[in-house]
């Protein structure tokens, strides 16, 4: 059972993500008149394999992922070679693997706000006001209820977190109620309500979180919630937006705080993930999980790092800035070479933290 959790899902979301990944690379590449010499599923070696104009479609015994083989990656001496195409094709090309890992995500959104989900329906109270943070620094007490940050209503501490998060580096309003606070504006809900500016730090101190404080679900109520099709779907592309900011905000605030980054994981620690996503939420839930993997992947090869699709167009950048005389395939080969080494070992150091943590019964997810 603990395997079905989750090196079975783990494989589908891999492999899903991947393959739409490259899909992204092969259609581009068709559409430019690039020749694709192989699309593959898995890595080798190779199950299955068939020929049509020009191009091999295998299935491979490796269940990791999948690749797309073109044509002169570096050399441009063939006209239908990826090197030999011009600069802008070029750049869409590698950068149509990141799209569509940003597009699926609207899809995977979409699909798990249409199935109903029971969602926690009480109102995050404030457990606690570090001294000093922004909360305090605002005037937010003890046993203030969060109803509403920036306008949108905040439903459960789920929202209120996520909300945080969003906003982090920026000052929100919070509208809150408070019992029996002298100068607060309006009354309902059984107590005045009140509205407070608060500022999401980048690099709060351990444990305290952006704006300092702790939060506790009041009640224990739950609701189901759904949507139609007409509004899942943007339901799930501000969700997909959302996550980029999100993900940008956690990078600022890893640089800010000059941290090692947490949740940091390998395929091991994924896995680990995706059985406790399973576990405690089930298969509805895993469609998100999969929506954030898929966005983490289109952010990881977008950067401008060897090897990687970002460290590729880098490469395209530079040939622009050196008004069109290229870097030598050999040298950039090397690069990405070298720069697949590092990859490699720092995905086997991660995975080894991974294998520990698992071992003295840690979970990634908390």
């Amino acid at each position: 059972m603990a395997i079905f959790q989750s090196v079975v899902p783990t494989l589908a979301i891999i492999i899903m993500l991947v393959v739409i990944h490259e899909l992204g690379h092969f259609l581009t590449a068709k559409w430019f008149g690039v020749k694709v010499l192989e699309f593959g599923v898995g890595y080798p070696p190779r199950a299955w394999g068939k020929t049509i104009r020009g191009t091999d479609y295998t299935i491979n015994w490796l269940p990791l992922g999948g690749f797309v083989r073109l044509l002169g990656e570096e050399d441009p001496t063939d006209p239908r070679s990826l090197a030999a195409q011009a600069r802008w094709k070029r750049i869409v090309i590698m950068a149509a693997g990141s799209v569509m890992n940003v597009l699926l995500p609207v899809l995977l959104f979409g699909i798990s706000n249409m199935i109903p989900q029971e969602v926690p329906a009480g109102q995050a109270q404030i457990t606690a006001v570090a001294s000093g943070s922004p909360a305090e620094k605002a005037g937010v007490k003890e046993n203030d209820i969060i109803l509403a940050v920036n306008g949108r209503e905040a439903s459960n501490v789920s929202d209120v977190a996520y909300f945080i998060r969003l906003n982090q580096g920026d000052t929100m309003t919070w509208r809150i109620r408070r019992q029996n606070e002298p100068g607060a504006v309006g009354v309902g809900g059984g107590g005045e309500i009140a509205q407070v500016e608060v500022y999401g730090r980048w690099a709060p101190p351990k444990g305290q979180g952006p704006t300092g404080i702790s939060l506790g679900q009041r009640g224990t109520l739950t609701e189901t919630r759904s949507y139609p099709v007409w509004e899942a779907i943007p339901r799930g592309a501000r969700s997909t937006m959302e996550s980029l900011v999100i993900a940008r905000n956690q990078v600022i605030s890893w640089f800010a705080a000059r941290s090692r980054p947490e949740g940091l994981a390998g395929p091991v620690g994924i896995a680990q993930a995706t059985g406790e996503v399973v576990d405690q939420a089930g298969w509805v839930v895993l469609l998100q999980w999969a929506a954030l993997l898929s966005i983490n992947l289109a952010v990881l090869n977008i950067l401008p790092l060897p090897m990687l699709d970002g460290g590729r167009i880098f490469f395209v950048v530079i040939e622009i800035l050196r008004g069109g005389k290229r870097v030598s395939p050999e040298k950039e080969a090397l690069v990405h070479f070298i720069g697949f080494v590092v990859l490699v070992s720092f995905v086997v150091v991660i995975s080894v933290f991974d294998v520990m943590r698992i071992f003295k019964g840690e979970s990634l997810l908390r």
